[in-house]
């Protein structure tokens, strides 16, 4: 609440922020209260969350890689994300340690499975050749799954692709959505499958991504395949 106060000064707004936050959530007819963070799932929660997160972690980034390291380092987070990339393996492990002390001192923990420091990079793929090593690991963000990769001209390039994961789901979620819209008129059907065509190209559409528009959904159909074909009757 301190810190959402350095941002809204309408004390009524914040008296209406408190006490949604002791509410409790309702989910299969039993009301729990937690006194730690906000309701998963509610429309709040991402906005006061970047508040919280500029505070305990933006701002002190930011002052970290001024003062203290001795390389290059690029931050991106969105929510509660975030990649970090150091040009020196050193500055990498004494920032984690330090961002891990800092973000206990906010009731905030990393999480033990998505946390970890890879060698990836311009040059990762050779000097991990050089010492005998497999290519770079890749790592995920924000649906994606980013890996080192090499250009037609033999250069490196950031290369990216739908998380298989992902794309399984959500194919699997149209299937039964379609199945449930089997008797609906042809013509709304393809509107339907339109929008999520569309929203899916508009998202994963991106270079290096080509090939995970191509999955094969039923009788080698692609789903880049069925968007045009959905015409609505005259």
């Amino acid at each position: 609440m301190r810190l959402l106060e350095h941002r809204i000064g309408d004390n009524r707004i914040t008296r209406l922020i408190q006490k949604w936050l002791k509410v409790g959530i309702l989910e299969d007819g039993v009301v729990t209260v937690d006194d730690r963070g906000t309701g998963q799932g509610s429309v709040i929660s991402p906005l006061l969350a970047n508040i919280y997160l500029h505070y305990a972690l933006d701002l002190w980034a930011k002052r970290w890689r001024q003062r203290e390291a001795t390389g290059d380092m690029v931050i991106v987070r969105y929510a509660d994300d975030v990649v970090m990339g150091f040009e020196h393996e050193a500055d990498a492990r004494r920032f984690l340690d330090a961002m891990r002390t800092r973000l206990e001192g906010f009731m905030l923990s990393l999480h033990p499975d998505k946390t970890r420091l890879i060698e990836f990079g311009r040059f990762a793929a050779a000097s991990r050749k050089k010492r005998g090593l497999a290519r770079p690991e890749t790592f995920d963000f924000l649906g994606l799954t980013f890996m080192c990769g090499k250009s037609r001209q033999g250069r490196f390039q950031l290369q990216r692709k739908t998380r298989g994961d992902r794309m399984r789901a959500k194919l699997r979620d149209i299937k039964e959505e379609l199945r449930r819209r089997m008797h609906w008129p042809i013509s709304e059907q393809g509107k339907w499958l339109r929008q999520i065509v569309a929203g899916h190209y508009a998202y994963f559409a991106v270079p290096t991504n080509i090939s995970a528009h191509r999955v094969p959904i039923s009788r080698g159909r692609s789903l880049a395949a069925i968007a045009p074909a959905a015409q609505p009757e005259r």
